[in-house]
Parts: C-alpha cells; sequence; structure tokens
C-alpha cells in the first residue's frame, strides 16, 4: 500500500464518494463500513433482497452501489487489500470459507478466524476448523497436515509462509502428566518443530522470513525463547513475545528474572534496569532503537526507549507504541483518569478523548495524526490540534508521501467523505 501512495489523487479538497443515504433505502441491514487505501471506494456488509448477506462497494465516480452477485448465511471481517480487493469471511449452508471480490475459495470448513491480510500483496491467510482438525491456509491451499489445536497463526513478512502454535501430542484436559511431558510447538507451514514444550505463544518471523521465534515453557517456572525450535541457553521466570531484529536474526524479549522485567537478546540481558513490567516491545525501521511499554514501578506506566524511560507516567494504561519512520520519534497511546490521550517522546497533547486509536507518523517524521472518539462522534487529532470535522465513522488517517498533507476517509451526516488536508494549516 505505502509504494502506491505517491499514485493517489493527493488533490486537497473534498471528494463525495458515496451518498450513503440511497443505500439505506435499499438495503434493511448495513454494518461494517470499510474504505479503499487510496480512498475512492466505500464497502459495507449488507442484506440484499433475498434477505442474504452480501457485500456493496461503490466507488469515487459511479452513481449506483454495486452488490456481490452471491450471498451468504453470514458475512464477517470485511476488509479491503492493499491492491483494492475485498475480502471477508463468508456462510454459506454452515461451511466457512474466504471470498475475495465475489469469488469464494474452493476449500470449506466449518469454522474460519484471524484473517490475515499481507499488506505487500495482499495475500490472506486464515485459521482454519473441519472435523476438529485445525490448520492454517494461505491463498485457498491448506497445510499438508492438521492438528487437534491451533493458536497465534501468523503470515511471513513475504507473505509466502505461515506459522502458528499447534498441539502435536493430543491431550485431554485430565491428563497432566502428559501435558507436563509437552504437547505443544510451533508449526511452520504445516511442518512441526521437532521439540515439543508445555506451552508455546507469540510466534513471529524474521525480516527475510526463514526464521521464526516463540515463547515456549519447559516447566511451570522455566520460560525460554526458541529459534526454530533451539531454546535459548538462559532460562527465565516468564517472558512475553519476541522480536527479530529488523537489521539481522537476533531475536529479543522481555523477561522476567528474580521478579523484575529486563530486555534480553539471544539470551542474555541487554536491558539491565530492572522494571515491575516491561512488554510490547517494538524496533525501530532500521533496527537500532527498541522502544517498550515498561512499568518503573507498581502502577507507574510508561515508555522506555533504548532503556531511557520517559519521564513521563500514566496510571492505567499504554499501548500502542510506534516509532516514526527515521526512528527518531516514538507515539503512543495512554489512560489516565477515565480518559484516552496521545503521548509523542514524553510529551502529552492537551485534549483527553473516550477513546484515542493508534497514533500515525507521516513518512518525515515531523507531523502525528490519530483517530478518536468525543461524544459519540469521531475526529482527527493532528500534532496535538484537533481538526474541527467530526465523523460518524472514520477510517485511520493516512499521510501523503512527501508528508505534505493527510487523507481522511469518514461518514459524515449520510455522505463517505474523502477529504485531502494540507498539514500547514487547520480545518476550517
Amino acid at each position: 500500500m505505502m509504494n502506491n501512495l505517491d499514485k493517489w489523487d493527493w488533490d486537497t479538497g473534498i471528494k463525495q464518494v458515496a451518498d450513503l443515504s440511497a443505500w439505506q433505502e435499499q438495503f434493511s441491514y448495513i454494518e461494517e463500513f470499510r474504505a479503499s487505501p487510496d480512498g475512492e471506494s466505500v464497502a459495507a456488509i449488507v442484506k440484499n433482497e433475498e434477505m442474504e448477506f452480501t457485500v456493496c462497494r461503490q466507488d469515487f465516480g459511479n452513481d449506483e452501489p454495486e452488490t456481490w452477485e452471491n450471498g451468504y448465511d453470514k458475512v464477517w471481517n470485511l476488509r479491503f487489500g492493499p491492491d483494492g480487493r475485498l475480502s471477508a469471511l463468508v456462510s454459506d449452508v454452515g461451511e466457512w470459507t474466504v471470498c475475495t471480490d465475489d469469488e469464494a475459495w474452493e476449500n470449506g470448513y466449518d469454522f474460519v478466524w484471524n484473517m490475515t491480510i499481507a499488506p505487500q500483496d495482499g495475500t490472506v491467510a486464515v485459521s482454519t476448523q473441519k472435523e476438529l482438525a485445525y490448520c492454517a491456509v494461505n491463498n485457498d491451499v491448506p497445510w499438508q497436515n492438521s492438528f487437534s489445536r491451533l493458536t497465534d497463526m501468523v503470515i511471513s513478512p513475504d507473505a509466502k509462509n505461515t506459522a502458528a502454535v499447534v498441539e502435536t501430542i493430543p491431550v485431554l484436559e485430565g491428563e497432566i502428566f502428559k501435558f507436563r511431558k509437552g504437547c505443544y510447538s510451533v508449526a511452520v507451514n504445516g511442518t512441526p518443530w521437532k521439540e515439543n514444550f508445555m506451552n508455546a505463544w507469540d510466534p513471529v518471523f524474521s525480516a527475510n522470513s526463514s526464521s521464526v521465534a516463540a515463547t515456549v515453557r519447559t516447566s511451570y517456572k522455566d520460560y525460554y525463547i526458541a529459534v526454530d525450535g533451539k531454546t535459548w541457553n538462559t532460562s527465565f521466570d516468564s517472558a512475553w513475545a519476541p522480536l527479530f531484529s529488523p537489521a539481522g536474526n537476533s531475536v529479543t524479549a522481555p523477561v522476567k528474572k528474580d521478579g523484575k522485567w529486563y530486555l534480553a537478546k539471544d539470551g542474555d540481558l541487554i536491558w539491565n534496569t530492572p522494571y515491575a513490567q516491561l512488554w510490547h516491545h517494538i524496533y525501530s525501521a532500521d533496527g537500532k532503537r527498541i522502544a517498550a511499554i515498561v512499568a518503573p514501578e507498581f502502577g507507574k506506566w510508561t515508555i522506555s526507549v533504548d532503556n531511557a524511560p520517559w519521564q513521563v507516567t500514566f496510571s492505567e494504561y499504554v499501548s500502542d507504541p510506534v516509532f516514526s519512520p527515521d526512528g527518531t520519534s516514538v507515539a503512543c497511546v495512554f489512560k489516565e483518569k477515565g480518559k484516552w490521550g496521545i503521548a509523542v517522546d514524553g510529551k502529552v497533547w492537551k485534549d483527553r478523548f473516550d477513546m484515542a486509536y493508534p497514533p500515525v507518523f507521516s513518512n518525515d517524521g515531523m507531523s502525528v495524526a490519530a483517530k478518536v472518539e468525543m461524544g459519540g462522534f469521531y475526529h482527527y487529532v493532528l500534532n496535538g490540534e484537533i481538526l474541527d470535522s467530526r465523523y460518524k465513522s472514520v477510517e485511520p488517517p493516512l499521510f501523503s508521501h512527501d508528508s505534505s498533507k493527510i487523507m481522511i476517509r469518514g461518514l459524515q451526516l449520510n455522505d463517505w467523505k474523502r477529504d485531502v488536508v494540507a498539514i500547514n494549516r487547520r480545518r476550517i
């Protein structure tokens, strides 16, 4: 999607993509409005004349919406891919599958979930269950092997591989000793690691898609990070999700030792500061910097960048940390005294909201925008200033390739609009 930014129409001003009052007259049921990446199309799940669920889409310049020809018992999780195609999970006569632009996959399942669309090329992967057998499916190609349980499915950066936590040895709830010996592992493209563990969580691919790491437990008190099935030499009291460095194959993870949390790399501590909690760490794009959500002491949350915590702390919640593309800044969402807000590099934006969503940096790192909710309406906040226009529904903000403009895609009154605003002025 990002590679196409410079090809989109970035002329400032409003485009009315669709008059949704016409949709409301035509359909008795509408849910899950979605905008295409370029903002030129809007789609939603609707009920057709036969009272079946289907998908309706309208593109800018077309006066009439277009509805998929096929109807289903249920349509769920409608999403645009980076190529502008629409995908959703659909159920027909009790069988679930994936449908993209009104073309359903050939394979059907008792249940399908965790639909993941690769941002590079629109590849669709899902977790599936059929006749109590679980596997992952990538672009309608299921794993050759299936398992008695499957969780935490992820797709590789090159969109060619999938991995998931699987139960390699079926175990019943009462089979405690069998469970202790290890019944879980990580399967990559359906092939499990040779090693089994008591538990496994949060598999993640390396940047080059060649390796997989995960958090594992070998006993009730021994947690490790395993890379391609081989555990670190050091065990810890607990551990959170690992990450590969974007700059190589080293692996980092938050770990607990002697009642405190640290950041470890390939089994050795690299952040020696003890924290009451440390989790959800992220890398800058070049892999040179690391940020994480930390609690320097119980009940005080903040962001630590390269083991240097912000001076400001929050008592309730911190989430969604993100680096600027150049790695110089970090932004996050926080909750304090029942209200939500945005902080950038330890500086807190002045306004509080009923809800705040993940912040987005411009390509040059000079601007930050976020979708927020106030009084039942959605707004954008740009560099700490609330833009005046309010929306019934709105997509996350998008910046132009040169960082000079921001695109708003949302529902205002009964009109789905695409609004491009220059950043050097505030909305009037």
